[in-house]
């Protein structure tokens, strides 16, 4: 069973000197340093995007085998995430952080060095472990940071997600368009070297740990059930939601997930505290993070796909990977401008009303796909405002998890929560391909999307983010931290009236 330690209170300083604060170059570097890892892990799940046409002509492989370019990383970065948060929590975060940079970056030399599919695919995998990045950062930054500079370095770790990959498509695009692809490898590999010894020199060892054994039977449980539900999701397109292969696995994935729920419940010190998990502030804020995941993704998967199509279909914009970069990169710098306002948002109301709040102007920015995505400008408006309720969101969600989870499993609660926006998004990518194959049109004698089959992507993914919004809603509050806010209203009140009496 895990440690029955009461929760401690997320806004007591933990660490040793305050990161980010007053003290050293090397103190106040560490939340540039932590946001440039995660920077880097959204960049390379991005870059390998512009290479997805070309690679079956320069590696000889078929258009199926290459998609697992994709797919690898994703299956390796789901089942590791919550692996490597625990073995943050029991071994410290620093390290485990090193260790995954580490593998990302040995996977991009990989990459520089091969043309052989099947390397590359296993460097890909490899490249997965980055994906635990984020939630051990914003772990480090609970434990080392006072509590008035918590919200905002939060807020903006999170971002790094969307503003990484913002930044990685168009400058991959570039690299790619006028080098020989290996240099994008090269590249990353020489930022993910930067990032390592960055963080070995500005990032401090946490000293919180819960001590204890790792669960193998757990992780290697919790491995083949993520690996058998995200495969038939990601790959049921392709082989048939009906077919053989795509029933198997999630049968085999209902079995083995459902034994694995069975072993955690009675494992003395379980790789995921179930009974943590079933607290309505918890479970409610994994469920938000699903329905997030999956609302925030159809965004990037539509707009690309969008504006590339070509200009016979009557709506397409016919751009190229490059332009299309562009597009979205407002999106990242919308990302990292409002993470702030997201950090006062949750400060003033706390973070389940910044949740509810992003996830509304999520479902208003799907509004304005639907009313106009004709005109190059409204759909970059609306991407825009999607991105804001994303930043908003993404932001809130580690900060409900740090309000109500024990200071030592502060990087496993966050990397399930960062699982389940992986499984939303894997979702998410599913249920757009599938409404894209149903409505089509030839165009050339090629089968392609209609406009109407966008609308309805748009859709769907507005409703889910309504519904994230409702969820975020049902959240219990946290007592504590409303009666700060209440306090410290009516001390300013209290102040004004003084003012105004003087």
């Amino acid at each position: 069973m895990a440690s029955s330690a009461p929760i401690s209170d997320p806004s007591a300083p933990v660490g040793g000197p305050p990161a980010g604060g007053s003290g050293s170059l090397r103190e106040r570097l560490t939340i540039p340093v932590l946001a440039f890892g995660g920077t880097l892990m959204a960049v390379m799940q991005t870059v390998v995007v512009p290479l997805l046409p070309d690679l079956p002509r320069l590696t000889g492989a078929a258009p199926g085998t290459v998609s697992w370019m994709v797919t690898a990383t994703l299956l390796s970065g789901a089942v590791l995430t919550p692996v490597l948060g625990r073995a943050g929590d029991m071994y410290g975060k620093r390290g485990v952080l090193l260790a995954a940079l580490g593998l990302m970056t040995l996977g991009s030399v990989t990459c520089a060095l091969t043309s052989d599919i099947r390397v590359l695919i296993a460097a890909r995998t490899l490249q997965g472990a980055a994906t635990a990045v984020v939630p051990l950062s914003i772990s480090i930054l609970r434990d080392e940071l006072p509590p008035e500079r918590r919200g905002s370095a939060v807020a903006l770790m999170s971002s790094t997600v969307g503003i990484g990959a913002a930044l990685g498509l168009p400058a991959a695009a570039l690299i790619v368009q006028y080098t020989n692809w290996h240099v994008m490898f090269w590249v990353t590999s020489a930022l993910g070297a930067s990032g390592v010894a960055l963080i070995r020199w500005a990032v401090p060892e946490s000293p919180v740990r819960a001590p204890g054994r790792f669960d193998v039977a757990g992780a290697l449980g919790l491995a083949v059930g993520l690996i058998c539900l995200l495969l038939g999701v990601s790959q049921g397109g392709q082989w048939g939601w009906g077919s053989p292969r795509i029933t198997g696995l999630f049968l085999t994935a209902a079995a083995v997930l459902g034994l694995w729920w069975w072993q955690q419940l009675r494992a003395r010190q379980p790789l995921v505290d179930l009974r943590l998990v079933t607290r309505p502030k918890v479970g409610l804020s994994h469920a938000a993070a699903l329905l997030t995941g999956f609302a925030f993704y159809a965004n990037t998967l539509v707009t690309a796909q969008l504006v590339q199509a070509p200009e016979a279909t009557g709506y397409g914009l016919g751009l190229s990977i490059v332009q299309t970069g562009l597009v979205l990169l407002p999106s990242g710098i919308i990302m990292l401008l409002f993470s702030p306002l997201s950090a006062r948002i949750s400060a003033a109301r706390g973070p389940r009303v910044t949740l509810a709040l992003g996830t509304a102007v999520i479902a208003a920015g799907y509004a304005v796909r639907i009313a106009d995505s004709h005109q190059l400008w409204m759909i970059m408006v609306g991407a825009a405002v999607v991105a804001t309720g994303t930043t908003l969101a993404y932001s809130a969600l580690p900060s409900l998890i740090l309000h109500a989870v024990p200071a030592e499993q502060t990087a496993s609660a966050n990397g399930v929560n960062v699982l389940m926006r992986t499984i939303g998004q894997a979702v998410s990518s599913a249920a757009v391909a599938a409404v894209l194959v149903r409505h089509t049109s030839p165009v050339g004698g090629v089968p392609v999307p209609t406009l109407h089959g966008y609308l309805m992507a748009f859709s769907i993914a507005g409703l889910v983010a309504l519904a994230a919004s409702a969820v975020a809603l049902s959240i219990p509050g946290d007592r504590s931290s409303d009666e700060v806010r209440r306090t410290r209203g009516r001390t300013r009140s209290a102040r004004d009236g003084v003012k105004e009496g003087a």
